[in-house]
């Protein structure tokens, strides 16, 4: 798996950027199947995205899915431009 883990709750002391290979429309299938595994079982999956660190990864619960972010708990947005990998 791509990145080091880290919690949720530390996303906001990094700045997100653009992956370099971005893979939004390969991603879309896989994200919308988090969010049903989040919203209906509370399964969580393990996300890798871009910042200005290197890449990092969280396992959590994805709560919503919009055409930009996906939401994940306490409000949490990750942008779709930014994620490197679903895993679940």
């Amino acid at each position: 798996m791509v990145g080091r883990l880290i919690e949720k709750e530390d996303i906001g002391d990094y700045k997100l950027i653009p992956a370099t290979d971005t893979k939004v429309d390969d991603l879309l299938a896989k994200l919308n199947d988090a969010q049903r595994l989040g919203n209906e079982f509370k399964s969580k999956v393990s996300i890798a995205f871009n910042t200005e660190d290197g890449p990092l990864r969280v396992e959590t619960t994805v709560w919503s899915l919009t055409e930009r972010y996906i939401q994940i708990k306490s409000g949490i947005l990750i942008p779709l431009i930014s994620i490197l990998s679903v895993e679940y």
